[in-house]
C-alpha cells in the first residue's frame, strides 16, 4: 500500500478549516465544519503531522484496541525540547492517570479504586443537597429578573461535590475552579504559546496546592480519599516522597476530570433542554426519560470534541497506513454525527439513548463517568420537578477551543 501523501491545497483547506473552529461562528455551532472533515473520509492527514478521524466506526476501533497508546512521558520527551509537549504543564499532565500506558496504567488505576455502587449513593446523597441549594440560589435569582445557569449551578455543583468528597476547604473552591480552567490549554489541539505559558502557571500552583494537602493529611489522616490513598501508596511504594507524588497525581486527576467537563455536560444538558419547550414538557410527564436526556447530550455535543492516541506499532487505520509513534486525533465531536452510525445525527432525540465515546472507551474509559452522570441527572431530575419552565434569554458565548467544549454563559429567565 502507498504512503499518505498531503497536496498543499489540502493542507491550506484543513488550515483553514481550523482557524475557523476558533472563530465565534465555529464555536457556536463547529458541526458543518466537521462535515466538511468527515467528507475528506474517515481518516485524513493534519497539517501539522499525524491524522485526523471522523468516522465513528473508526474512532471506536482506535479506542478498544490496544496498540493505540496515550501519549505519555516518553512519547512526549522524543518530540523534542522546542514543541508543545515540553511544557511544564504538558510534562505534569503526562504523568497523570490518563495519560499512563500499561502496566503503570493498571497499577495506578488500581490504586485510585472506583466509584461503586456504595460509593455513589453515599456521594448521592450530598449532590442531592448540593443541587437543592444551588437550584433554590438560582430561583431567587430568577425572581429579580434573568440569571446565569452556568454561573450559578454548572461551574458550582461539580466543585462542590468533587471539593466535598476530597474534604476541600470550600474558600479553597473557586480558585481550584479557575485553576482548572486555565490548565486546560495544555490538553488543547493547537495551543499556542501564551495558552501554554496560562497552563504552565496553573499547573505549578496545583502542585503546590495538592503536594501541601497530601503531606497534610499524612500528618493528620481521616476518612476521605487522599487519605486513603496515602494508605494504599505507602504499601505499593517505600520511599515516602514518591508516594506523597503519587496521591497527588491522583488528587490533580481527580479534580480536573471532575470539574471542567461535568460543567460543561451540565450546561450543554441545559441548553438543550430550555431552547426548545417541548423538551421540558416531555421530561415532565415522562420523567423515567432523564438518563436517555442525558446520554444524547453526550453524543450531540460531547464535553470532549478530540482524544489523541498514538500508534504503537506500524498499523493500517481505514486504509491509511499510520507509522509507531504517529499521532491520531479522534475527532469525536465529528463521529457523534456520522450518519453512517446514527440516523438524523444532527437532530436532538431525547428518546434515542445513544451509544456515544464521550467518555472514551477500553482501558481507558473514565473513571469518573457513573460520578459524571449521577450529578447531570439528579440536576435534571430536580429542575423539571422544582423550578417553573425556564426559557434561554440569549445564546451562549463559547470559549474559543476546539478539543474542550466550555460554555461561557447560559442566560435564562422564567417563561
Amino acid at each position: 500500500m502507498g504512503s499518505v501523501t498531503t497536496p498543499s491545497l489540502d493542507r491550506r483547506a484543513t488550515v483553514s478549516l481550523f482557524s475557523r473552529l476558533r472563530t465565534a461562528d465555529g464555536q457556536a455551532d463547529p458541526f458543518p465544519l466537521y462535515a466538511e472533515l468527515r467528507a475528506r473520509g474517515a481518516v485524513s492527514p493534519a497539517p501539522w503531522g499525524g491524522f485526523l478521524v471522523t468516522g465513528y466506526t473508526t474512532c471506536e476501533q482506535v479506542l478498544r484496541n490496544g496498540i493505540w497508546l496515550e501519549p505519555d512521558t516518553r512519547w512526549r520527551e522524543q518530540q523534542g525540547a522546542r514543541t508543545r509537549w515540553s511544557a511544564p504543564s504538558s510534562r505534569e499532565i503526562s504523568r497523570t492517570l490518563p495519560a499512563l500506558n500499561p502496566p503503570e496504567h493498571t497499577r495506578v488505576r488500581r490504586s485510585a479504586g472506583g466509584f461503586d455502587r456504595g460509593s455513589i449513593d453515599r456521594i448521592g446523597r450530598r449532590v442531592t443537597g448540593i443541587v437543592d441549594r444551588l437550584l433554590a440560589d438560582l430561583r431567587e435569582r430568577l425572581s429579580a429578573g434573568e440569571a446565569d445557569f452556568a454561573e450559578v449551578v454548572s461551574e458550582e455543583l461539580p466543585v462542590a461535590t468533587i471539593g466535598d468528597w476530597l474534604g476541600l476547604p470550600s474558600a479553597d473552591w473557586p480558585r481550584l475552579r479557575e485553576l482548572t480552567h486555565e490548565q486546560v490549554f495544555t490538553q488543547e489541539l493547537l495551543p499556542n504559546a501564551s495558552q501554554l505559558a496560562r497552563s504552565d502557571a496553573a499547573m505549578a500552583e496545583l502542585r503546590a496546592y495538592f503536594l501541601d494537602l497530601v503531606r497534610s493529611r499524612r500528618k493528620r489522616p481521616g476518612d476521605d480519599p487522599v487519605s486513603g490513598w496515602i494508605r494504599t501508596w505507602d504499601e505499593l511504594e517505600p520511599d515516602r516522597d514518591r508516594a506523597d507524588e503519587a496521591v497527588y497525581f491522583l488528587a490533580l486527576f481527580v479534580l480536573l476530570a471532575a470539574l471542567e467537563t461535568t460543567a460543561t455536560l451540565l450546561s450543554t444538558m441545559t441548553l438543550r433542554l430550555v431552547e426548545d419547550p417541548g423538551r421540558w414538557s416531555l421530561l415532565a410527564l415522562q420523567p423515567d426519560l432523564v438518563p436517555a436526556f442525558v446520554e444524547e447530550t453526550l453524543r450531540h455535543d460531547p464535553p470532549t470534541h478530540v482524544i489523541s492516541r498514538v500508534a504503537g506499532q506500524d498499523t493500517v487505520l481505514a486504509d491509511t497506513e499510520v507509522a509507531a509513534g504517529q499521532m491520531v486525533h479522534l475527532m469525536v465531536g465529528a463521529a457523534h454525527r456520522d450518519p453512517e452510525r446514527f440516523t438524523d445525527p444532527d437532530s436532538f432525540q431525547p428518546h434515542r439513548n445513544p451509544s456515544h465515546l464521550a467518555f472514551s472507551w477500553g482501558i481507558h474509559y473514565c473513571l469518573g463517568a457513573p460520578l459524571a452522570r449521577l450529578e447531570a441527572q439528579t440536576l435534571l431530575r430536580h429542575m423539571i420537578a422544582r423550578l417553573p419552565r425556564l426559557t434561554l434569554v440569549r445564546r451562549p458565548a463559547m470559549a474559543p477551543r476546539v478539543a474542550f467544549r466550555r460554555l461561557l454563559n447560559l442566560d435564562v429567565a422564567l417563561a
